[in-house]
């Protein structure tokens, strides 16, 4: 593993890459610090003491890497992003000049791209203002308010603080998938989740301290937490490889093709886009019900969406179930496998070639996909029944199940398979010499 790690630095380009990142990530955190102006830093801190863990705002707190209890530039995380990007794909799916970009190769993506970065000022802008609202409405038990001076100039500035803060964590997102390593939107909400970890630990050492938890209850929740990483390691990494034969060729006097391999589809596709799709959009009802005056009728739809009611995680599910079947199929197309199949002469044993390979595929694809977004979804609620049953706290919750975990193990595998490939490339044993991981595998 040590030398592993040293052949790391032997590559100019790969150490570039990953202190590049590195750079890039320590940016986020600082941003995630540098609070709004106008803000009581420390009413707002009680606020959200006395609110406890387990809200909705706690929920996207995580997401932001702390950076919402603190009122901070970086507040808005990368969510109003995520949130552009599931409108612009579901829009391919229904306008026609939509589904016209998604076709048109490179220029298509740049012009989807460049929509997608509108989107996000425009969704970054309205939860600002929102959030603008709801932080001049706090006040603590003593009286004081969150916001000293409030009125339109305060509503204003945060709306452009944070919203150019959004755009900025975008963008910084944008250079580390160009110039680093990994998917740089899903690095930046890793790293706010794994900034969380160290006071989830501390909070629990003093819980056993403090003779609120028994060494038992935590020893079984350690276990809990490494039976589910496993569990979510298989997920990921679980594939079912259908068989591939290529008929012999002659060009000249070189045989080519004659080998036998397998196409390997892999049982959660979509990754962990399914679960950062639903909490955004589990997020817009509590954002737009911050333009609402108070009423019975707004509360009850709001505690509908309250982290802690049964209707909330029965629709999260369901989402999830959702974007795992509506993204495996925008991220892997059987019509295409079967062509590209077909012009190299790869057949399916047992299967004509054309049209009826592409269904025996998306048939096997939509078997294999129907398990796993249930066992993401399950994954994804199992924090609920955690806090539910055992009295943990929201923070440490979230880090053996549900969202954090399924985020932390998915960006640390792809990140590691980038790195694996890099080493390979240049004739360097891989990060895990066991090679155990699908990246290592040459197909």
């Amino acid at each position: 593993m040590i030398k592993s790690i040293q052949s790391i630095f032997h590559i100019p380009d790969l150490k570039k890459r990953i202190i590049f990142t590195l750079f890039i990530l320590v940016i986020c955190r600082i941003g995630a610090h540098i609070p709004v102006p106008g803000i009581n830093g420390k009413v707002l801190f009680a606020f959200f003491e006395q609110m406890g863990g387990g809200g909705i705002f706690s929920l996207y707190d995580m997401f932001s890497g702390g950076a919402l209890k603190q009122a901070t530039v970086f507040a808005l995380g990368i969510m109003p992003y995520i949130s552009a990007s599931i409108i612009l794909q579901l829009l391919g799916a229904v306008v026609p000049y939509f589904q016209k970009l998604q076709k048109e190769g490179e220029e298509g993506r740049k012009k989807i791209t460049q929509y997608t970065r509108y989107g996000t000022v425009l969704i970054g802008s309205l939860q600002a203002y929102g959030l603008a609202v709801f932080l001049e409405s706090i006040q603590a038990v003593n009286g004081q308010l969150v916001v000293p001076n409030p009125g339109f100039m305060f509503k204003i500035f945060t709306m452009f603080t944070m919203a150019s803060g959004c755009v900025l964590m975008m963008w910084l997102g944008e250079q580390i998938t160009d110039r680093g390593i990994g998917n740089g939107i899903s690095l930046i909400i890793f790293i706010g989740i794994i900034a969380r970890f160290p006071s989830a630990v501390a909070t629990e050492i003093d819980q056993v301290i403090g003779g609120n938890r028994a060494v038992l209850t935590e020893v079984f929740l350690l276990a809990l937490m490494v039976a589910t990483t496993a569990a979510v390691v298989l997920l990921t990494q679980g594939t079912r490889k259908i068989p591939v034969q290529y008929a012999k060729r002659v060009v000249g006097r070189k045989i080519y093709g004659g080998q036998a391999t397998h196409i390997p589809l892999r049982v959660n596709t979509a990754g962990v886009m399914p679960i950062i799709f639903a909490q955004a959009i589990m997020f817009v009802p509590n954002t737009i019900r911050t333009f609402f005056p108070a009423s019975d009728f707004v509360t009850t739809v709001a505690s509908y969406f309250s982290y802690t009611s049964i209707v909330y995680w029965v629709i999260y599910g369901s989402m999830i179930v959702f974007f795992t079947y509506f993204y495996t199929a925008i991220a892997f197309n059987p019509v295409d496998v079967a062509d590209n199949m077909k012009k190299s002469g790869g057949f399916i044993p047992g299967v004509r070639p054309g049209k009826r390979t592409a269904e025996f595929i998306d048939n096997i694809l939509t078997k294999i996909t129907l398990p796993g977004s249930i066992f993401l979804a399950l994954i994804a609620i199992f924090p609920y029944f955690v806090i539910k049953f055992t009295n943990v706290s929201f923070m440490f919750a979230t880090f053996f199940g549900g969202t954090s975990l399924l985020i932390i193990v998915g960006v640390a595998l792809d990140s590691i398979q980038q790195i694996e490939s890099h080493l390979l490339m240049r004739h360097y044993d891989g990060f895990l010499k066991a090679g155990k991981l699908r990246g290592r595998r040459r197909f």
